[in-house]
């Protein structure tokens, strides 16, 4: 289990970004949160199993519906187990 921090750059907001990473995260069963960042970026902490973070972030850069995606940029962290679910967070 592991443990992300992603910032997704680009046209990542007014464009259910986080709607739509929020559904992907639930299918994957993963953990954390999602929210919008005043410079018009999204902020995204997950937590759950490597392989499945990796294709949350790969989904969100590349096959979010609407969204352009120009940058991501990642950390990764030991899983700390903090989550029950994963939640927008306004």
């Amino acid at each position: 289990m592991d443990r992300v921090h992603v910032i997704f750059r680009g046209k990542v907001q007014g464009v259910w970004f986080r709607a739509n990473c929020q559904k992907k995260a639930l299918e994957l069963g993963l953990k954390g949160w999602v929210r919008n960042l005043p410079d018009g970026s999204v902020e995204c902490i997950a937590e759950g199993p490597g392989k499945d973070l990796e294709e949350l972030i790969d989904w969100c850069r590349n096959h979010q519906p609407v969204a352009k995606v120009t940058g991501v940029d990642t950390r990764w962290f030991s899983y700390g187990g903090e989550f029950d679910d994963f939640r927008i967070i306004r």
